[in-house]
């Protein structure tokens, strides 16, 4: 059986100091996280945001705490620690662009962008509603790879920071705006860092990124890639589509919320069923499921930054750890959802009961999933075993019910709730086949 993907993001401005962060292993753990993500925790820029990094061998003040201890001897402690917990432990590297005030920008300024009049590039994105609306990041110093300008010399010192962490006991590395550096590239950074750590695991974060530039990386090397089914209506075709071509390049990653976003719990007006059923269906989904730090306790304040505090860990709302724990448990004794296997849907576009039906990518097993996709009751819901699995009486049971009832032959009747998604599996045993 594949070895589950379950990220846990450890936010370093809600967590404080690096010297506390073992606090929080015990519950990661206990939830049945196998990984831990780190935001960058490094010395930043005139901004003070987490992603302008200015020193990459430099800890954020708030971050490096007030002990006199070495930060980076505290950092190795709560690697071992995790470690030792069973939790691998990945950090963000942010690669496309450095803080504008970062030291680098005076020791290579020949590695970066350049605008037309010599100086230095900010980072910007166009809205893609509004071509008229650009954002420019200037706090950012964009860096050149199309192409490099001193490709080895770069490559020599994104080896140095990848190698300085890999000591300390980092075994993964998730790749901030993945799509802006060529693929050819990545595949040299990542044969570089696997040079030093056969293991090390690269996870491409490609939020937003279009087809093209997708397929631009694809035998670089990346073990997993994001997916965008946080935003799926459950209807509009999009996101089964961008599954299925997506996981020829790669298995990908769901999630109910990111730091980027803001909390779903919030943004729901308080409806908790909501909240549920996007972490039950992000574990259906994909291969692999991230969760960032609060989501469980119904923490209300966007994760910022700049400014978020620990502080903020205060107030819990309620509390999901053990509807996180038992889909995480679920996800992890079921190989299909371990896997990125093809997934079907055999109820039509826009009915208010969406059935996705996924496959294993090898061997036997489908597993159906069976979503209220609206805010109301859906009473009545029949279930044609012969119209959605192909076969009239198979063996199966529900994964989402206590004790996995096993499923009556020929049809199932079903009240959903409001925000309902229930879950069956399907061994598909050999000598019979739908």
């Amino acid at each position: 059986m594949p070895q589950p993907f379950l990220i846990y993001n450890l936010f370093p401005l809600l967590a404080g100091p690096v010297a506390r962060w073992t606090e929080h292993l015990e519950r990661i753990r206990a939830m049945g996280f196998t990984w831990i993500y780190l935001n960058p925790f490094q010395y930043p820029g005139w901004s003070g945001s987490l992603y302008a990094v200015k020193d990459y061998f430099r800890f954020h003040p708030l971050l490096a705490g007030e002990l006199g201890l070495d930060p980076f001897m505290l950092l190795r402690n709560f690697l071992t620690e995790a470690r030792r917990q069973g939790l691998a432990v990945m950090m963000d590297l942010v690669l496309n662009h450095t803080a504008s005030d970062a030291p680098l920008t005076q020791e290579h300024p020949e590695w970066y962008a350049k605008n037309p009049d010599g100086t230095i590039k900010h980072p910007s994105c166009i809205d893609p509603a509004d071509d008229r609306r650009v954002t420019v990041w200037g706090d950012l110093a964009e860096l050149e790879y199309w192409p490099p300008p001193d490709p080895e010399g770069l490559l020599e010192w994104i080896t140095k920071v990848m190698r300085r962490y890999l000591e300390l006991g980092i075994v993964g590395f998730r790749c901030d705006a993945a799509y802006k550096i060529p693929g050819e590239y990545w595949a040299r950074i990542i044969g570089a860092a696997r040079d030093l750590n056969p293991e090390v695991v690269f996870l491409a974060e490609t939020l937003g990124c279009r087809l093209g530039e997708l397929a631009r990386m694809q035998g670089a090397g990346f073990d997993f890639l994001y997916n965008s089914s946080k935003w799926w209506d459950f209807q509009a075709p999009w996101c089964l589509e961008q599954y299925d071509h997506n996981r020829r390049i790669a298995p990908s990653l769901s999630f109910p919320e990111t730091h980027d976003t803001p909390r779903l719990i919030t943004e729901s007006v308080g409806d908790q069923a909501l909240v549920r059923q996007r972490y039950l269906f992000a574990a259906f989904f994909s291969t692999g499921l991230m969760m960032p730090m609060g989501y469980e306790y119904g923490l209300p304040r966007k994760l910022d930054v700049k400014h978020t505090r620990p502080s903020e860990w205060d107030r819990k709302p309620y509390d999901l750890t053990e509807f996180i724990s038992a889909v995480n448990r679920l996800k992890t004794e079921c190989p299909v959802l371990l896997q990125e296997g093809p997934i079907r849907r055999p109820s039509p576009q826009g009915d208010p009961v969406v059935l996705l039906l996924k496959a294993a990518e090898t061997g036997p097993g489908r597993v159906l999933a069976v979503i209220n996709a609206t805010a109301k009751a859906q009473p009545g819901v029949l279930l044609t075993w012969k119209k959605v699995l192909g076969h009239p009486t198979p063996r199966g049971w529900e994964l989402t019910a206590p004790g996995q009832s096993p499923v009556p032959g020929g049809s199932l009747t079903l009240d959903l709730a409001p925000r309902d998604l229930r879950l069956w599996f399907f061994p598909d045993e050999p000598g019979w086949a739908p």
